[in-house]
């Protein structure tokens, strides 16, 4: 990667929807350049999708947080794929230290999470921090 490519994955961080014809004019390249460029950077594998950001709790999920597990063993929950696939689950961490893994979770209520709860207690040992509020909620890399 090269100081222009930086400079388009800025650009498609800061707004994925920019034309290749804004996105020239941006970096000062050609249409073409452009458009060669960010093929390249998706076949790659460093570009990996086009999103939206949404806003949880006006998408319906009030509540937010922080799972621990400790779920070591054949009830891992990342040996068990259909979790990831749970709608509650927005994002799962494997990692280091005293847990397995960390999943950052989103649901209506806390009725739901507590069933949710109970649901990764079949895995192994839940522990949950909620999320009362995110500073930064996501931020474009720039490195």
């Amino acid at each position: 990667m090269d100081a222009v490519d930086r400079l388009l994955l800025a650009e498609l961080q800061a707004d994925a929807r920019l034309s290749y014809n804004e996105l020239s004019r941006r970096v000062r390249l050609s249409s073409p350049a452009v458009a060669e460029r960010v093929r390249r950077l998706e076949s790659d594998g460093v570009i990996t999708g086009y999103h939206a950001h949404v806003h949880p709790g006006r998408a319906g999920l009030a509540v937010m947080a922080l799972v621990t597990m400790q779920c070591y063993g054949p009830l891992c929950i990342l040996r068990a794929p259909e979790v990831a696939a749970w709608p509650e689950i927005l994002q799962l961490h494997r990692v280091t230290g005293g847990a397995c893994c960390v999943l950052m979770v989103g649901v209506a209520d806390m009725t739901a999470f507590e069933q949710l709860i109970d649901r990764l207690a079949a895995h192994g040992q839940p522990a949950s921090s909620m999320i009362l509020s995110s500073p930064v909620p996501w931020r474009p890399l720039t490195a």
